[in-house]
């Protein structure tokens, strides 16, 4: 009988089929163009194995459009920035370029780093449980306004975790006359940080209106800096790129 009764229980074991955990879904990251211009989103990635995009969203004023982020696939994390290019003309493969964040000949990824300009930057890293890390970086320049808002967000009580980062003012018109360049028609286009790792004018001048921005390199060792959040519960992240006019 006993003998039975294990072979019972085996048969009933073989038969049960137990469900595979459900994987955790990939974030994605909606980009909103309120610049009052095109804009041809570019994105760079850090030498770690991450992936960079080849097929990114081109888009008018009012626009916005959504990318998965590859963290589900070998290497299994993406670390990298996004940024609005800006005047693009040219021939695709060829001429293209564009006189904001020029990254090279296509309008839909970049082949080369990026010229100065606003940064919305991201950690997404299956193996880092407080991931992702987000921020907005103007330490190479302030080209438009950037805000990133999570998505979706759970966060603890009375914590700073996924609070929005960045700013929606433009904060050209606040550039030191040295480190400001302008359109042909005399209007700002781009503040440049004249020193990436020290306290300048510019830092000044980007700190002190936007504090949830990186103004220089070494903002985030400050006492009571606001520049970088997490969150590890969220579907992702909206980057809006706000006017700079």
């Amino acid at each position: 009988m006993r003998k039975i009764l294990c072979a019972v229980i085996a048969l009933i074991a073989a038969l049960v089929t137990v469900a595979p955990a459900a994987a955790a879904a990939d974030h994605t990251v909606t980009f909103v163009n309120r610049s009052g211009r095109t804009i041809w989103v570019g994105s760079g990635v850090n030498a770690d194995g991450s992936v960079n995009f080849t097929n990114l969203p081109v888009l008018a004023d009012g626009q916005s459009a959504t990318v998965t982020i590859p963290e589900s696939s070998a290497p299994n994390h993406w670390r990298g920035k996004f940024f609005a290019r800006q005047d693009c003309t040219g021939t695709p493969g060829s001429t293209f370029r564009c006189k904001v964040a020029d990254c090279g000949p296509f309008p839909n990824r970049c082949t080369t780093g990026e010229q100065p300009s606003s940064l919305a930057e991201f950690n997404f890293d299956r193996k880092d449980a407080l991931a992702p890390w987000y921020n907005v970086s103007y330490v190479n320049a302030f080209s438009l306004p950037i805000t990133i808002e999570p998505r979706d967000a759970s966060a603890p009580p009375g914590s700073t975790e996924c609070q929005g980062v960045g700013c929606s003012q433009n904060l050209l018109p606040f550039c030191p006359p040295a480190n400001l360049t302008r359109w042909d028609d005399g209007t700002p286009m781009l503040c440049t940080n004249p020193n990436r790792d020290a306290k300048t004018p510019y830092s000044d001048a980007i700190s002190s209106r936007c504090p949830r921005a990186y103004a220089w390199s070494k903002q985030d060792t400050e006492p009571g800096n606001q520049v970088v959040r997490q969150c590890r519960n969220c579907s992702g992240f909206t980057v809006t790129f706000h006017s700079g006019r």
